[in-house]
């Protein structure tokens, strides 16, 4: 199974958009998946359902750092190196959705009833999460 078929598996399992981006990646980084899956809990909807920027691409996000970013040995090649691979995949999730914003994404507010109604009945989970976890390790894919 690939990379991006195993997110969207996870994504499928119930894992949020976050969770399903982070842990896929993170073992292969030097992370074990439960500890992935805790870590990112708290990213999916936006933020813990804020609406805030997509959890898959806080997902990322985070997976970028694992690979590249500095640790204790405070290498500023490495965070600067993160810092650009971050904006470049920035880049290339707005340019094929539109947004890096949740709330934009779903054209609703996952933070209120009516919001949550919406996503339900629009079906939103499957139309528009679902493309935003597989295109966020898509790009993940080519960068990695």
């Amino acid at each position: 199974m690939s990379r991006i078929e195993e997110a969207l598996s996870s994504f499928k399992e119930n894992f949020s958009c976050a969770q399903s981006i982070f842990s896929t990646y993170a073992p292969h980084y030097g992370l074990d998946r439960d500890k992935a899956l805790k870590i990112s809990t708290g990213f999916g909807g936006g933020m813990a359902r804020s609406g805030r920027t997509c959890g898959a691409v806080t997902g990322a996000y985070m997976v970028i750092g694992l690979k590249n970013g500095m640790g204790v040995s405070k290498d500023m090649e490495a965070k600067e190196k993160t810092y650009q691979l971050i904006s470049e995949f920035s880049t290339q999730f707005q340019e094929n959705n539109g947004s890096l914003i949740c709330k934009e994404l779903l054209g609703c507010d996952i933070n209120t009833p009516e919001g949550r109604d919406y996503f339900n009945q629009n079906e939103l989970l499957e139309k528009k999460c679902i493309q935003c976890v597989k295109n966020a390790a898509e790009i993940l894919e080519e960068m990695l």
